[in-house]
């Protein structure tokens, strides 16, 4: 019967063309307007990590004090996004966590061996070693280095699957050497494609756009003092230079540690509130420093990476779309009843009000699907339209998955059905002796 009411539903619409279309229109339009912005909101706001989302913590602490923050230090929500370089090597040293890293963002130039190919800038990341397994961060050829190398400084590298290409062809480079800013370094590791939306373990140097290039020890940029990318904040009497700047509360950095089960976080936050009594009772804060330890998703949420025009575009977005299934009822309403004295003479024939319930829906069902397709035309071609308009940045956010193409087919067909419940319901009131009588 399904194949047979597929028939009659084809017939129908291609009966009523016009109408059809319409409705078509009505339903990819809205379809397409609210999956852009849908589909935009779901990269910006889902979990880049999911497998280890809540047992990754940023850790805070307030540093700067009241006379020193224009934010106001007793409020949780208003705590500085940065720690200093003194808090941060103190926490190291500390090994209260699983795994644990400083880092922040640098920039060096890179010069290829290939004499043709000419010197260009690449977005470092200096790191511990910590961090590769911190963030799950997945290795095409070779291993991050190890711990000793962080202690020793060592000149050695782990470079993305991007820059493997652009310098070695794609081949596996572990073992050989890399010119960065006048040095030699070793790469000990090659990435696989990685890039995790929005880039939450350093929102400070962008949250979305292109993933670090490459990755060498966190030492040793100390110790060569490689240029800070992104915002620093020192307070007035704070002198500037690399030197100072390490024995000053600047705050620069970002300290991430990665606690397993609810009792370390509850022991690391102990830690952390012992450490801030300890501090202030040496004289090196004359406040009480609130700290707070937040996990990836609260993180995102507390640096507002999805802002609120957004959410409120995504309401806007989805009231045209029920405006636009408003009109496909209409449309929908009018075409079935216009087809009362098929319905009527069905009944007289026997079929019963479920069976032409049946045929109804799958013919909204049919338009739905139609209306999906259209839907997900215009979504890519408003996906298109956002990445050429909106900043380079945003690119990672403007893709269609195999997820935001279900959940379209999806949202079309269970709106669609939604929709024509009520023509539906009319059609099947039809009294077949009344239409009977009026043929």
């Amino acid at each position: 019967m399904f194949g047979y009411y597929i028939h009659l539903a084809l017939r129908s619409l291609r009966r009523s063309a016009l109408l059809t279309a319409l409705m078509i229109a009505a339903i990819g339009v809205g379809i397409g307007a609210s999956m852009t912005t849908l589909t935009v909101f779901r990269d910006m706001s889902g979990d880049p990590i999911p497998q280890k989302s809540h047992q990754l913590y940023v850790v805070q602490i307030d540093s700067r004090g009241p006379d020193k923050s224009s934010l106001d230090h007793q409020k949780e929500d208003t705590l500085e996004t940065s720690v200093n370089y003194i808090d941060a090597m103190a926490w190291m040293k500390a090994r209260r966590a699983k795994h644990q890293t400083a880092l922040y963002a640098t920039s060096l130039s890179v010069r290829p061996a290939d004499p043709q190919q000419k010197p260009f800038k690449s977005y470092v990341r200096p790191v511990y070693t910590d961090f590769f397994p911190m963030f799950d961060v997945p290795f095409q050829y070779g291993n991050p280095w190890t711990a000793d190398d962080d202690e020793n400084r060592a000149p050695v590298v782990v470079i993305s699957h991007a820059i493997n290409d652009r310098l070695f062809g794609g081949a596996d480079s572990v073992g050989k050497p890399i010119r960065l800013d006048g040095e030699t370094y070793t790469v000990v590791g090659v990435l696989r494609e990685w890039g995790p939306t929005p880039r939450f373990y350093d929102l400070r140097s962008g949250h979305f756009g292109d993933s670090d290039e490459i990755f060498l020890p966190f030492m040793r940029a100390i110790e060569h003092h490689m240029t800070i990318e992104g915002n620093i904040s020192c307070t007035d009497d704070e002198k500037a230079g690399f030197a100072n700047i390490l024995t000053s509360d600047c705050i620069w950095l970002q300290f991430w540690v990665e606690l397993p089960t609810a009792a370390d976080a509850a022991s690391y936050r102990a830690f952390l509130d012992g450490y801030a009594a300890e501090q202030r009772r040496i004289g090196r804060y004359a406040w009480p420093p609130q700290t707070r330890l937040r996990d990836v998703m609260q993180w995102l949420v507390y640096r507002q990476v999805v802002p609120n025009e957004v959410n409120i575009l995504v309401f806007v977005s989805f009231g045209f779309l029920l405006v636009c299934l408003l009109n496909a009822t209409g449309l929908m309403l009018a075409k079935l009843m216009g087809r009362s004295g098929e319905f009527g003479v069905r009944r007289a024939l026997g079929a019963s009000r479920g069976a032409i319930v049946c045929q109804c829906l799958i013919e909204t069902g049919v338009v739905g699907l139609a209306g999906g397709g259209l839907g997900l035309a215009l979504t890519g071609l408003g996906l298109l339209a956002a990445r050429s308009l909106l900043d380079k940045e945003f690119a990672a956010v403007t893709h269609l998955d195999m997820a935001d193409v279900g959940i379209a087919v999806l949202l079309a067909v269970g709106a669609t059905l939604l929709a024509g419940l009520y023509p539906t319901w009319r059609a099947a009131r039809v009294q077949p002796a009344w239409q009977l009588k009026t043929q």
